[in-house]
């Protein structure tokens, strides 16, 4: 592990999106892997993590990073889309695909289109270079409670049955979903963020209340991360599952019999 005295990423300010609660992590003794290959921001991230109690990781590039998430088995990972060797969407597919688990990833553009395709191969949040070391602990604490609460939430429900509405079943105590007997894989925030909109039918959820619940951010300024994850689901599932109200939020539209 690399570490460093610099408080924040070089040319750091605001990131994209909201600032989560900053409340207790949830897992003082997570750990946490950094894929980065800048040596400056590596150091800064590292440092500002181990200080929450974390162990960290470092990884220079993204075949490092594969091997070293096989290896670590991390409770989240922050990683980098540009990387030498493979690209950050590449590692996010093979990382998901042997062992799933909560990824941040940082972008130095502000593209929605990146940010999908992010979404897309796995990834569960982003934050936009340059960005805030305090929100950045912040965005890894959310991820792990988010992991936690999902890890407690299966051990309590194993016996509900799947929720089954039209071709669309959802296994709360697996973790799975199926639509028209076909398994989609959804990330852990995507999940959860389906969760909450299917068991409320047909119910308008405002995207500060999604952040609230899914997220745990306390202010409303991330309703962009929101609207990604949307159509990240709907990418996934269909566009006729969720409805949007225009200024408002999202509804789940169950599908007919």
């Amino acid at each position: 592990m690399t570490t460093a005295t610099p408080p924040s990423v070089p040319g750091g300010g605001p990131a994209a999106g909201g600032t989560p609660s900053p409340g207790p992590s949830g897992q003082p003794n997570a750990t946490v892997l950094v894929v980065e290959d800048e040596p400056a921001i590596a150091a800064a991230i590292a440092q500002r993590l181990s200080a929450e109690g974390w162990r960290v990781e470092v990884a220079r590039d993204g075949l490092a990073g594969v091997d070293a998430a096989a290896r670590l088995r991390p409770d989240a990972i922050v990683l980098d889309v540009m990387l030498p060797g493979i690209d950050g969407l590449e590692v996010t597919r093979r990382i998901q695909a042997d062992h799933p688990v909560p990824i941040l990833m940082l972008t130095a553009r502000d593209d929605e289109t990146d940010m999908l395709v992010g979404l897309g191969v796995g990834a569960d949040d982003y934050m936009t270079k340059p960005f805030s070391m305090r929100e950045l602990v912040a965005r890894v604490k959310a991820l792990l409670r988010r992991v936690e609460r999902a890890t407690q939430a299966a051990a309590t429900v194993p016996s509900d049955p799947p929720m089954v509405m039209g071709d669309v079943s959802i296994d709360r105590a697996q973790r799975r979903v199926h639509r028209s007997g076909e398994e989609v894989h959804l990330t852990p925030t995507e999940f959860e963020l389906l969760v909450m909109l299917a068991s409320s039918p047909k119910t308008v959820q405002t995207r500060e209340k999604l952040l609230a619940e899914v997220w745990d951010w306390a202010d409303a300024s991330g309703t962009r991360t929101v609207d990604s994850h949307i159509k990240a689901l709907r990418r996934k599932l269909g566009p006729d599952l969720i409805r949007t109200v225009h200024g408002v939020g999202y509804a789940f539209e169950p599908p007919a019999d």
